[in-house]
């Protein structure tokens, strides 16, 4: 099992990334954040994250025969790069999100995927 700060050691080692948070996703706080290129507003990007994931949880709930939807994981390709959020079930406080911004030039989206998806069944998880 890895603990948050070790979790995001090991987002950063993902080839292409650029920075991580994990994000308390009831408040809309960054937990932790590494990497970053010195201009990441953590906590404006950890608020806007966060409701970037619940609007679309909602959305797509509105559109589902039963009301709810449950995101396995969320990729938004921009011009600079390709963004990957990953909710998480843990034994902390509230509802965790892990992301990562990759560089679109350096990185692999499924290899991405593939290890966030790991990493998230190795952090302390309920």
């Amino acid at each position: 099992m890895l603990g948050i700060e070790d979790c995001l050691a090991e987002v950063m080692a993902i080839p292409g990334a650029v920075d991580a948070m994990v994000i308390d996703q009831t408040s809309g706080t960054a937990v932790a954040a590494g990497g970053g290129e010195g201009n990441l507003d953590v906590g404006r990007s950890a608020a806007g994250l966060s409701e970037t994931l619940r609007a679309t949880a909602d959305g797509l709930a509105s559109t589902s025969a039963g009301g709810t939807v449950r995101i396995s994981d969320m990729i938004i390709t921009t011009d600079d790069g390709h963004h990957l959020l990953k909710p998480l079930e843990t034994v902390f406080d509230g509802p965790l999100v892990m992301y990562v911004r990759l560089d679109s030039k350096r990185s692999n989206i499924a290899l991405a995927r593939h290890r966030l998806q790991n990493l998230a069944g190795r952090l302390i998880t309920t």
